[in-house]
């Protein structure tokens, strides 16, 4: 478990500007608007408010570090965590506006450091490594609810291996069961166990249908939309695979001369914080 550091003050905007709450898909649209980029803030901002234009972004109070309810000690460290099949696309970040889930990256992003939790790794854009918000749910299995404890922030090398399912189907276990070695110190032998162990958790729980309980954003302010139903997420999930890397042809990445070659992870939809980041 990484040390988590002491708690944040909301950065101030400079003087004479606004914050806005910008989501990444709408960056390009809110810079021809006439948004402005605070590096120090690592945000959005209006340089001259008003401007118009500019007022679809208008920020929003931010969100407390620590959501009412939530537990940062559940879930820690790097482990396999495969969503079920039947929870494909009920993930936080579709279940919120586009705005809400700025306020929450930007709030899990500030409240890490902008570092890993899993391994400790900070920003690093000329290395490729990003931030990803991540969710740690509890499944219920005598009432069938799947709650949300904790957002976590993890770098996209720890997010793919977390996500093994969607590194599978995109060609990517062997960098995905590499960064987990590497993380962990697990052996080959503990990796195939660790995987194996998750894969059954994931067949038993892809099974039901569970109810999402997101409690812990609803009493901090914040008002979720209804999931995808559970019988369209199978097919939602073929759309956003299309758009993901395509698998190296001819063979099934990162199970050959591992420890763990008789062990395939079930195929899993993209993750729950796809591509860009978030920041």
């Amino acid at each position: 478990m990484v040390d988590q550091p002491p708690a944040r003050r909301p950065a101030a905007p400079p003087a004479g500007r606004v914050y806005l709450d910008v989501p990444y898909a709408e960056k390009d649209q809110a810079k021809a608007c006439g948004a402005r980029w605070d590096p120090t803030g690592r945000r959005w901002c209006d340089p001259q408010p008003p401007t118009t234009g500019l007022d679809r972004w208008t920020g929003l109070p931010d969100v407390p570090d620590l959501l009412p309810g939530e537990d940062r000690r559940f879930g820690s460290g790097l482990f396999v965590d495969m969503i079920p099949r039947s929870c494909w696309f009920t993930n936080v970040r579709t279940c919120v506006t586009p705005k809400d889930w700025e306020r929450l990256a930007r709030m899990v992003y500030g409240r890490a450091g902008h570092r890993c939790e899993a391994c400790g790794a900070g920003l690093d854009r000329a290395a490729g490594r990003r931030m990803e918000a991540h969710e740690r749910w509890a499944y219920d299995e005598h009432t069938g609810v799947q709650a949300l404890r904790r957002l976590i922030s993890l770098c996209n090398h720890c997010h793919l291996s977390t996500h093994l399912g969607f590194a599978n189907v995109t060609g990517r276990a062997d960098q995905a069961l590499n960064h987990l070695r590497a993380v962990t110190g697990m052996s080959d032998h503990e990796v195939f166990h660790h995987v194996h162990t998750a894969g059954e958790m994931w067949t038993r729980r892809s099974a039901r249908t569970w109810t999402l309980d997101l409690s812990i954003l609803t009493d901090a302010g914040v008002t979720p939309a209804r999931p995808e139903p559970a019988d369209a997420r199978p097919a939602a999930a073929e759309r956003a695979l299309r758009q993901a890397p395509t698998p190296a042809p001819g063979r099934v990445s990162g199970w050959r001369g591992q420890g763990v070659a008789s062990q395939q992870p079930p195929q899993g939809p993209p993750h729950d914080t796809p591509g860009a980041g978030l920041a």
